[in-house]
């Protein structure tokens, strides 16, 4: 017999919420039952209405709070839409770590049954605002006047934003200063529904270690009206400019940057630094958005990697080659491998640009390209990964237990991934010996963990 929810649409209830979800979400149990509202902290009390009812749970909308968290943080409610993918920041930063560290290891334990690994405290920011260097902001048009933001939460309405607490001040500066200057000129936005208009997405990155910001204007049209007049005023404006770029996106999608790519002003690269290596990096770059803890990561799995000067190393998911660099400073050789072709373009003219030889970079899918390799007779004394959300292919992890190397260190940005593929590893002969959680993304329900794993002897 189907048991009934023990809670309405529309109904009006008392709950004391327990723990939170992956998504900050707060979790109330109704006699076992869960509902999640958002907006919420464990510990506390609160009225609550019900405002959709599925079998297994229930989520809710915050009426009133009876009991705050010691970790709850005021902000305006108003607020809340207006710092895009900003979860948490109701939540003090002590609050967001503790949260964080403890996803890490429920997750662990739940589904990688690893109940006896070292997780370390999290590596937190000292000052965890203003962080991210790349922004892609919507373009829409209000009362007559450009707007730019964020959406809503699951909708397509976008609310003016003057400035994101978690986009560095150079980058909120860029986006309004565009976005006035376009207005100023009469550019009409891109409107999704008629695919119509012309100004879709304003994006600005940011090297913060060399100060160097570009500027990406991306429209529907081949030609950008009022070219000369932007670029004069963006420059005028922005002194901290050195590339300007047009992209071009006319296709009716939900892709931000469209296939053509041309600059109308300045280089088409600008560059940053991650601690002694410097990277190029264009408009379609792969960059970590917060260079401020990806050097702390990437330091972390340096020491996980142990290098010595004689391994050989493998990088999967090498991206634009921001470890594999990093590795082949200490490795005899460095191989990497990305399945994005742009990208292995970057990897190589990072090597390049850093004066790095023992590096090697392959076109291709890690869970094909490395099993070849491994047919081939190429092995590896340490075998790097650093895959998607969606964890490490099967083929790759079979590869990884038959190839044998000795340390494998796995950089993931999903805890649940990461606890399901460690299982298997372990499983197939190998150890976990630690776990650090790093928090790359504050005020985000998003947290880093880099593992090191050893082969049983």
């Amino acid at each position: 017999m189907k048991k009934t929810a023990p809670v309405a649409k529309n109904e009006t209830i008392d709950a004391v919420f327990e723990d939170l979800t992956h998504d900050g979400a707060g979790v109330a149990k109704i006699d076992g039952y869960p509902v999640f509202v958002p907006n919420t902290l464990p510990g506390e009390k609160a009225k609550i209405k019900i405002i959709k009812v599925n079998s297994g749970y229930a989520f809710g909308r915050l009426l009133e709070l009876y009991e705050e968290s010691p970790f709850r943080v005021h902000i305006p409610v108003e607020e809340n839409h207006k710092y895009g993918g900003s979860q948490l920041q109701h939540i003090s930063y002590e609050g967001q770590l503790k949260f964080k560290e403890n996803q890490v290891k429920q997750v662990l334990a739940r589904i990688g049954k690893l109940d006896d690994v070292a997780i370390h405290p999290i590596l937190g920011m000292e000052h965890p605002w203003h962080y991210r260097n790349k922004a892609q902001v919507p373009v829409g048009e209000k009362d007559g006047e450009l707007i730019a933001g964020f959406y809503k939460p699951r909708t397509h309405e976008i609310v003016d934003t003057n400035e994101s607490l978690i986009q560095d001040s150079v980058i909120n500066e860029a986006v309004q200063t565009v976005k006035e200057i376009c207005s100023e000129l009469g550019i009409p936005a891109y409107d999704e529904q008629t695919h119509r208009g012309v100004l879709r997405h304003i994006m600005a990155r940011y090297g913060k270690e060399t100060g160097e910001l570009m500027v990406v204007i991306i429209t529907r049209t081949s030609e950008l009206l009022q070219r000369n007049k932007i670029v004069e005023e963006i420059i005028k404006r922005l002194p901290k400019v050195k590339s300007i770029v047009h992209n071009i996106n006319s296709k009716k999608t939900n892709v931000i940057l469209g296939e053509k790519t041309k600059v109308l002003w300045g280089s088409e690269v600008i560059y940053d630094y991650i601690g002694d290596v410097k990277f190029a990096i264009s408009a379609r770059s792969f960059y970590q958005v917060n260079p401020d803890q990806t050097k702390v990561l990437y330091s972390k799995a340096l020491e996980y990697a142990g290098l010595t000067g004689e391994e050989s190393v493998i990088d999967a998911y090498c991206g634009i080659g921001t470890i594999s660099l990093f590795l082949a400073q200490k490795a005899k050789k460095v191989f990497g491998v990305e399945i994005v072709p742009e990208a292995i373009s970057d990897a190589k003219r990072n090597a390049e640009l850093n004066g790095i030889t023992n590096a090697e970079f392959a076109v291709g899918e890690a869970e094909k390209v490395i099993p070849a390799w491994y047919e081939e007779g190429n092995t590896a004394d340490v075998l790097v990964v650093d895959p998607p959300r969606k964890g490490c292919d099967e083929a790759l992890l079979n590869t990884i237990i038959q190839m044998k190397p000795k340390k494998v260190v796995y950089v993931s940005c999903n805890p649940a991934t990461l606890a399901r593929d460690l299982r298997i590893l372990e499983d197939g002969g190998y150890k976990t010996i630690e776990v650090q959680p790093v928090d790359m993304f504050p005020q985000t329900t998003h947290v880093e963990c880099i593992s090191q794993l050893i082969l049983k002897m």
